[in-house]
């Protein structure tokens, strides 16, 4: 655990707490999401917190049954910030007045400072905030100023008193102006945490947990060629040497000659025993059938670890099994606190057997994924891999929609690789976040050559982001995208169609299933 000054998140549901954390780790501190209804003694026992975000939420502060906090946090003397529900769920407690809106507030909206106050400091009077709200703070509770307005509601409040603050809207998005401005004031000028949340601190850290969590015992580590298993690889070696013990499974998910690309790589680069495993019968076979998207994720997850008992003969003195599991992950595989849904499974947190027989540890899990690129890059790990779009842990058995067979692979792997080559040779491969096709389990007419047609879509997805918590479709080159789909449909033997996906995260992820 970070010994570092931290800021406490307490989740009540919002789609976007994840931002916040990341937001205050870009300012230079460690951030921790715990569950809204986090005790205040187990947050008075920890020195180490020196503010709390009372995060935003679905629920509405006027039910009965809404997510509710222990209010005797408010007087712990530790600084405060609510943030939308929190605001509301704040003034509440303390005896505000709280109503459903007349007009509610949803998207960008300009926001008005009344009053200067540490949380505005080097912020205009006039600003755009973003808003997504339906009920409102009619009244503020005794003691809190009213710091900041919107036509509609008022946007900000300060009890300058007991150091807390709340916002009616989002600081952590960019289409708030300023957003990271009022977070860094609230961080470093109201809470005057020290900022120490750094590459070092983070190398620091990682190596002496593993040191103290293996001791002398062996670690054994499945290499995806991916940046997540890649980076742990390095980090693992640099902490524990020849302790580790890696393998590579070819499952016959990955892409287009990527199975002997990555071997050769990790050949080259990585001075340390790798071994090769052709598992990719067993994989496919563990997948007939299936077409749930959750239902293949676990069906691969349960393989994987099978794969990995068996290898138990190879490595007979493992005792620790290490994952490469990030931050995003946990996050979009179970609910952290309660309030929000499973969005998938991820196979490395959503698929493990109740009889696993490894004790398992994840180094990476409280890191997001470009901090992983950064540690990746301290550490030696090749620019070829770190810069190396994420590929899920599944492969393509969740770009595949719908049952996966051998077939409907190599049609896939065709398509990607056309795709992912003619963005290299345009130099936009680095200008992208994430790109990928996907084979559609639907057929349409089509005419090749005067005849008619029934073949399979191509879905071709490509897009920008910095957390991948959201993410907005890439505005690829018209000329560009027809290129791709006419070289698609002439190559590629099976498909008469390619269509682009234009949705942003939220409401769609990022991969199809």
């Amino acid at each position: 655990m970070p010994t570092t000054d931290k800021i406490v998140i307490l989740d009540f549901g919002s789609q976007t707490v994840q931002l916040i954390a990341r937001r205050i780790r870009e300012i230079g501190l460690y951030s921790e999401i715990l569950p809204y209804h986090t005790s205040q003694a187990t947050l008075a026992s920890d020195p180490s917190i020196k503010g709390i975000i009372l995060s935003g939420g679905p629920d509405s502060v006027l039910t009965d049954d809404r997510l509710d906090m222990d209010e005797l946090i408010l007087d712990l003397g530790i600084p405060i910030c609510g943030i939308c529900y929190g605001m509301q769920l704040i003034h509440k407690k303390m005896g505000g007045t709280i109503a459903r809106a007349v007009h509610s507030e949803y998207g960008k909206t300009e926001c008005t400072i009344h009053t200067a106050s540490k949380i505005t400091a080097n912020i205009p009077s006039s600003h755009t905030v973003w808003m997504s709200h339906g009920d409102q703070v009619i009244t503020p509770a005794p003691g809190f100023q009213v710091l900041g307005v919107t036509p509609e509601a008022i946007a900000l409040s300060g009890h300058l008193e007991k150091n807390i603050y709340t916002m009616q809207f989002h600081p952590e998005v960019t289409q708030t102006e300023f957003g990271f401005t009022y977070l860094s004031n609230f961080v470093l000028n109201i809470c005057h945490a020290v900022p120490s949340w750094n590459l070092d601190f983070i190398l620091e850290e990682a190596i002496e947990k593993i040191r103290r969590t293996v001791k002398t015992e062996k670690v054994m580590l499945a290499l995806s060629g991916g940046v997540d298993s890649s980076v742990l690889a390095m980090l693992l070696h640099r902490a524990i040497g020849n302790q580790l013990r890696c393998f590579y499974v070819n499952t016959g998910l990955m892409r287009k000659k990527e199975t002997e690309s990555i071997m050769a790589t990790y050949l080259k680069h990585y001075h340390m025993d790798i071994r090769y495993i052709d598992a990719e019968d067993r994989f496919l076979l563990a997948l007939k059938g299936l077409k749930d998207p959750e239902a293949k994720r676990k069906a691969i997850g349960s393989e994987f670890i099978r794969v990995f008992e068996e290898m138990t003969t190879t490595f007979s003195d493992c005792r620790f099994l290490a994952q490469g599991t990030i931050y995003p992950d946990v996050i979009e595989s179970q609910s952290l606190s309660g309030p929000g849904k499973t969005i998938k499974s991820h196979h490395n947190v959503g698929g493990l057997p109740q009889d696993l027989k490894f004790t398992l540890i994840e180094p990476l899990r409280q890191l997001f994924k470009d901090e992983v690129r950064a540690l990746g890059i301290k550490l030696g790990v090749p620019e070829s891999i770190v810069k190396r779009h994420p590929f899920p842990g599944p492969g393509l058995a969740i770009r595949v929609i719908g049952e996966v067979t051998k077939e409907r692979l190599d049609t896939l792997r065709e398509a990607d690789d056309i795709f992912i080559s003619l963005l290299r040779d345009a130099n936009l491969y680095d200008q992208v976040a994430q790109a990928f096709v996907c084979l559609l389990p639907v057929k349409t007419v089509g005419v090749m050559g005067d005849e008619r047609t029934y073949q399979e879509v191509i879905a071709i997805r490509s897009v920008d982001t910095v957390d991948f918590m959201s993410a907005t479709f890439s505005k690829l080159p018209w000329s560009f995208v027809e290129k791709v789909a006419g070289q698609i449909v002439n190559q590629v033997r099976g498909v008469n169609r390619v269509v682009y996906d234009v949705t942003s995260k939220p409401p769609g992820t990022i991969e199809w299933e």
